[in-house]
């Protein structure tokens, strides 16, 4: 099921408050003036009913994160306003639980039409839900807290697990420079990202169930959402230099547990997950450059015999500027490129790949403009490459490589109205210039790359 981040990210970039025996926030002064700001804005889902701030603090236009919102992250989503309940005797360490539930709910409905219907289909799809999404999101204690996501997929018909992401922060000093450190348990690589620039919190935010998408696609780029458990550890040192190294094993959702010889894509061993990046602020600007990257072996079918093994390097880039009256206006450019190599010595062995090796490139990258009316637009660009492989990329309508490539690329435009903070309204037109290896006839079937062509129109409530 597709990835989206809920309208839920605000905070800080102080560490979380005191909280007075009386449960009323005894708040430290650099917290006033914020409170000044915001108070009078409006107020939105699970962590804004916890913090008493507004969306607006976090983001600049959901789901993309502030500084605000980068930093409530990974402090452990702990930061409260609320009053809360305390134990009744002296402890170091006492455990407050928030009076309100940590419950918001996201609701997503869809319109898809494409250039051209796909064969024995009915073009013009309405998703009424595309998904329903309910987050449980709270500090759990004073430096523990919790991001889970169970979503309901209209096209799948099915309820289950979607993102989670539970947090433990702490602050030191080293090299007397402030220094965030914690440690993550989540349930896909680069979900616990702070960034919009890496595959699960990407570009576009919102996207078609049912409309025809590419086959090449690194397994970074969320092939192993929902399907693995990680840990790891993360620091951010000085305000400007983060790093995260983390480890995954296969947890599928269904089918048989443990894994045996009828599952598909299980790990052997474990798979190793790092991150590093630099950010900085210039007055009005902001600049993020890091690289990220991971190593996996899976097991086509089964869980013994050969593995395929993929190799993802990826790089990427945000920048911001906060322009017009009071800097109410933001420009936002994400990039990012993977490089994945694979060595399919199962797929190879077992005649489902007609190369030992492949290599597979992703370039993606996107602008923003976000107007103080709430009115916003983007465009992005995105761009596939890798080995031919007629095995691996078969010719099949529609979905199917006659060329046997799996280069694809394209441009996405994207016009957006947020007539409340937590509403969104947005327009989509997602155009090919090349789909699966090819232009025309690209499945050895007769479609076109333009065939594919979307509209897309999507309604997102958060509350």
């Amino acid at each position: 099921m597709p990835l989206l981040v809920p309208l839920l990210l605000v905070g800080l970039t102080t560490p979380p408050p005191r909280v007075a025996t009386t449960g009323v926030p005894d708040r430290v002064r650099a917290y006033d003036a914020i409170y000044a700001v915001v108070r009078t804005k409006l107020g939105i889902p699970s962590f804004s009913r916890q913090t008493g701030l507004a969306c607006n603090v976090c983001h600049t236009a959901f789901p993309m994160l502030t500084a605000f919102g980068r930093q409530f992250k990974l402090n452990a989503y702990t930061l409260t306003g609320l009053q809360t309940i305390g134990p009744t005797e002296t402890t170091p360490s006492p455990l407050k639980i928030n009076l309100i539930p940590p419950v918001s709910t996201m609701l997503q409905t869809s319109f898809t039409q494409t250039s051209k219907a796909q064969p024995g289909t009915q073009n013009g799809n309405v998703e009424f839900p595309q998904e329903l999404s309910v987050f449980f999101g709270e500090a759990i204690s004073p430096r523990l807290g919790t991001f889970i996501q169970i979503t309901y997929d209209g096209a799948e018909g099915t309820l289950g697990v979607d993102n989670i992401d539970l947090r433990y922060a702490n602050h030191a000093k080293v090299l007397s420079k402030r220094t965030i450190y914690g440690i993550t348990v989540n349930n896909s690589p680069t979900v616990q990202d702070v960034w919009n620039s890496t595959p699960v919190w990407g570009f576009p935010f919102g996207s078609s169930g049912v409309a025809p998408t590419p086959s090449g696609s690194p397994l970074i780029n969320e092939g192993l959402a929902q399907s693995v458990a990680g840990i790891g550890t993360y620091a951010l040192w000085d305000d400007h230099l983060y790093g995260e190294v983390s480890v995954y094993r296969s947890s599928p959702q269904g089918g048989p547990h443990p894994p045996d010889a009828t599952s598909t894509g299980i790990m052997k061993g474990v798979t190793p997950y790092w991150r590093l990046a630099y950010q900085r602020t210039f007055g009005t600007q902001y600049i993020e450059l890091g690289t990220f990257g991971m190593a996996s072996q899976l097991y086509p079918t089964g869980v013994t015999g050969p593995t395929d093994h993929f190799s993802d390097v990826g790089a990427d880039l945000q920048y911001e500027r906060h322009a017009g009256k009071n800097g109410a206006g933001t420009f936002v450019v994400h990039a990012s490129y993977i490089d994945e190599r694979q060595t399919l010595d199962a797929s190879f062995g077992g005649g489902a790949s007609a190369n030992a090796k492949n290599t597979l490139n992703t370039v993606r990258a996107d602008a923003a403009w976000l107007t103080p009316t709430r009115w916003g637009g983007s465009v992005g660009v995105f761009n596939t490459s890798g080995t031919a492989d007629t095995l691996l990329y078969a010719p099949g309508a529609v979905t199917g490589n006659a060329t046997g490539k799996p280069n694809s690329n394209g441009v996405i435009a994207e016009l957006q109205f947020m007539p409340w903070i937590n509403t969104r309204f947005s327009l989509q037109y997602v155009a090919y210039q090349k789909f699966n290896g090819g232009t025309s006839d690209y499945d050895g079937a007769g479609r076109s790359a333009s065939a594919n062509n979307t509209v897309y129109a999507l309604v997102w409530l958060m509350f």
